[in-house]
């Protein structure tokens, strides 16, 4: 069984943020590859977008070779109003890309309230399954320390307690991958409030008091505490 602390070693390399390893924008030289919808989306260009799904009947969830679509493009740039458009025309709100990244996600671990606000209302699942670490928007949320998404994905009724292949709640990575600071105090808190299970432990058995502990997180000890939390 791995250690807690070989754990950490292991995934060192995407510990600061789940965008660093896994989850790809489209680079330069993509977008400049880009032809079609997916160039209309890169560029910002609404009339384009328009004239091709209206005129020439343009595939709406077209992939690009890292299984993008359109509106996941419209996702990165953060172009509410064209991923609006797309959504509107019937765009796949939960499609995944060839990372099992969807909308949803994107804007989590971008901290795009208001793009996320938009696929929640569109019907996009909050509690989908993402993420080469089966994982959920949630955890990201949490993960990264973004107290508005954590709080609307807990609103939008984003499963709580779901486990991802490292054996982390989103409560855990609010711990193990935070840094004890404000934001995800925070997140922990929300969590808490919400009802999340204080005592799933990660996979060597070990509690999020114990792990608070472990990482001299001080507030967040005190706040496991006080919500019953066992070590």
């Amino acid at each position: 069984m791995r250690g807690w602390l070989g754990v950490i070693a292991g995934i060192g390399l995407f510990a600061g943020s789940f965008a660093a390893a896994a989850q790809t924008a489209p680079s330069a030289r993509e977008i400049a590859n880009y032809r079609g919808l997916h160039a209309a989306v890169a560029r910002g260009d609404i009339a384009a977008v328009s004239r091709l799904v209206h005129q020439r009947r343009a595939n709406i969830n077209v992939r690009d070779p890292h299984g993008r679509t359109p509106l996941m493009v419209a996702g990165y740039k953060r172009n509410i109003l064209i991923a609006t458009a797309l959504i509107g025309v019937g765009a796949d709100v939960d499609a995944k890309d060839s990372q099992a990244y969807d909308l949803i996600t994107i804007a989590a671990v971008a901290n795009d309230v208001p793009m996320l606000k938009l696929a929640i209302a569109s019907g996009g699942n909050p509690g989908q399954t993402t993420s080469p670490y089966d994982g959920t928007a949630l955890i990201a949320a949490a993960h990264l320390g973004h107290v508005e998404v954590v709080k609307t994905l807990i609103e939008a009724k984003a499963p709580l307690d779901h486990v991802n292949n490292l054996n982390w709640t989103a409560l855990i990575e609010s711990i193990v991958l935070g840094d004890g600071g404000k934001n995800h105090i925070a997140c922990l808190k929300a969590l808490i409030d919400a009802g999340a299970d204080v005592n799933i432990p990660d996979g060597d058995g070990r509690t999020p008091l114990t792990l608070a502990r472990q990482h001299g997180f001080a507030e967040m000890v005190k706040i496991l505490e006080k919500a019953g939390a066992r070590p």
